[in-house]
């Protein structure tokens, strides 16, 4: 990953450069951001940048021995950490799971935990990262630096950190071994325990501005003008769902769909059709389970919007659009906040592992009402 291969975010490029010429690299630095804004690639550009012999002044050379080995995320110096599911004993630390990540990240400069998870084939596990990894930790910092001018401890999502990982590497964060930089990369920092927030320098990482995904999406993938700039309103900085909306991934669709028919089922009070759904919901997954309810809040947000009749403030793509035609009307001043709260709660237990078949069915009963008003 180099500098020129990210979108926009030309004053993070800059900063991150500065640092690197002056020598002012603060040992633990926390990028942050909303999904699809680019704060692992620009991670991973700098930490090459860091250790490139020949860099210029906007990017890394890419031919030094450093950048070959960046080429192929294989330096002896460079280090990821990243959420997993354990399988047996094959598969307990992230080591375990190198080869398939450098695969993964390789074609794919922006990603989500879900592609990862479908990577792993996690089923229904939630993808941490467990409490021995920060044994593995320890032990790799213990050693000396390779070859590297810095070495780098790179961890994408730490507020998946099991707590007791997160603990055994606060003095590690505090006080690292000379020339090792911690880089860590969040989409919900608020999580993340506060002696590590507090431990790092943060680095916001703001959305994408739409011209710059225009600009991407007609150059990669050949959109004219006009589509382009309505897909860059879409996603709303983040380009991730820019690519989504190109394609109306699998995934959304699925999404969609089983909000039309919760939405459905309780407008016409049909218990059969709760219960079906909330048994298909039980089996897809702790981490899918929270995603179709964040999913669900956007479009009761987006459908009270869409009664004003002003485009500008809609994101919704084509297929969204025109299921809102009949369903925005049900979304009102009387009801817009509450249901926006129930999918809220129901989010948040699922992720403190209620049982999701009850959360769902629970929830279709009261959005009956709900709807009603």
């Amino acid at each position: 990953m180099f500098f020129k291969d990210i979108i926009g975010q030309e004053e993070i490029k800059a900063r991150l450069i500065r640092s690197a010429k002056s020598g002012v690299v603060p040992h633990a630095q926390l990028f942050t951001e909303k999904e699809g804004s680019g704060a692992f690639p620009l991670a991973l550009a700098y930490a090459r940048y860091l250790n490139c012999t020949q860099p210029s002044d906007t990017d890394a050379c890419g031919r030094c021995p450093s950048c070959l080995k960046y080429n192929e995320l294989a330096h002896p110096d460079l280090f990821f950490v990243f959420p997993m599911v354990k399988k047996d004993k094959k598969k307990e630390v992230c080591d375990d799971y190198i080869t398939e990540w450098r695969s993964f990240i390789k074609g794919r400069p922006y990603f989500g935990l879900n592609d990862w998870l479908t990577c792993m084939d996690a089923g229904n596990s939630q993808a941490i990262i467990y409490s021995g990894e920060s044994d593995e930790i320890i032990r790799k910092l213990s050693l000396r630096i390779y070859e590297a001018t810095y070495r780098v401890m790179l961890i994408w999502l730490p507020e998946k950190m099991h707590p007791t990982c997160a603990n055994k590497l606060l003095k590690l964060i505090e006080e690292p071994p000379q020339n090792t930089v911690f880089l860590l990369v969040s989409e919900s920092p608020e999580n993340i325990i506060g002696t590590i927030q507090s431990r790092s320098q943060r680095i916001p990482i703001r959305p994408l501005l739409p011209e710059a995904i225009a600009a991407k999406l007609t150059k990669d993938f050949g959109l004219t003008s006009e589509d382009a700039n309505y897909v860059a309103h879409i996603a709303g900085g983040n380009f991730l769902k820019a690519l989504e909306t190109i394609s109306l991934g699998e995934e959304t669709k699925y999404y969609l769909n089983q909000f039309i028919g919760m939405m459905r089922n309780s407008w016409s009070r049909n218990v059969k059709g709760m219960k079906i759904m909330a048994d298909e919901m039980a089996g897809i997954g702790r981490e899918r389970q929270k995603n179709f309810l964040s999913y669900c809040q956007h479009l009761i947000r987006e459908n009270f919007v869409y009664r004003f009749q002003s485009p500008e403030l809609n994101y919704m793509n084509p297929e969204e659009s025109t299921f809102s035609i009949k369903f925005s009307p049900f979304v009102n001043e009387r009801n817009v906040f509450d249901l926006t709260e129930e999918l809220s709660k129901a989010e948040k237990h699922i992720g403190q592992n209620v049982n999701a078949k009850m959360v769902f069915f629970d929830l279709a009963l009261r959005l009956t009402v709900l709807l009603k008003r």
